[in-house]
């Protein structure tokens, strides 16, 4: 019987390739979808299952509220938001507020997702950081997927994201993390849905995850 994962976006690029590895190890087909946690979480709220759900760490709480995951959780990564160009381009100076202010004001235009976890916190970090009005003005929100997409083909200038997300597109310029003044950290964390075959999975996604997987895909250890 094949088992099912549903997982944030910002782990797609450590679990996909490894899910042919994931169905060896466990003996049994392992399928998977990814989306941002509230896409995610949205879906689930339809009626959406599987046996795993990896997912932000409040996203899971909220589950396990709402006794649709139970029993042990388990933290697979730590992920930070950043910015990146197209290959070939310079990339941002975000090594301080101000040098991040100026480079978000500078940039011709932007590319941030709006239900991600990282399109949630950018809307409201550049709100507090008073230049929401300008950014706006020339930024493309896309629903969900990846905002390095639109930069690869040339369809903006600076996408911003989870540092794995935009590790996972072709065609950028190495991506620039927020400078910790600014950054969020989030904390993606899985469990099993209620009546689902969790112990094995969760187990294999934790061996998977090993610190120099993570540090590949832009992620650290949880």
């Amino acid at each position: 019987m094949a088992l099912h994962l549903l997982s944030t976006l910002g782990l797609q690029g450590v679990i996909e390739p490894q899910l042919g590895a994931l169905s060896t190890r466990l003996g049994t087909p392992v399928t998977a979808e990814f989306a941002p946690t509230q896409v995610m979480l949205a879906r689930i709220a339809e009626g959406a299952r599987g046996d795993v759900a990896a997912i932000t760490e409040a996203g899971i709480a909220r589950l396990a509220e709402q006794g649709i995951v139970e029993g042990r959780q388990v933290n697979l990564a730590r992920s930070s938001v950043g910015a990146a160009v197209r290959a070939g381009a310079t990339p941002p100076d975000l090594s301080t507020e101000a040098s991040t202010i100026a480079a978000l004001q500078a940039a011709p235009s932007i590319v941030y997702s709006r239900q991600g976890a990282s399109g949630l916190f950018f809307a409201k970090l550049i709100a507090r950081l008073g230049i929401a009005d300008a950014v706006n003005a020339k930024a493309t929100i896309i629903p969900e997927g990846f905002t390095g997409a639109l930069v690869a083909r040339g369809e903006a200038a600076l996408a911003i994201q989870q540092m794995s997300e935009l590790l996972a597109v072709p065609g950028l310029a190495p991506p620039v993390p927020l400078p910790d003044a600014l950054q969020e950290k989030l904390v993606f964390t899985a469990a099993g849905f209620v009546g689902g075959d969790a112990a094995a999975l969760l187990d294999a996604l934790v061996a998977l995850c090993t610190p120099d997987a993570l540090v590949a895909q832009g992620l650290a250890p949880a």
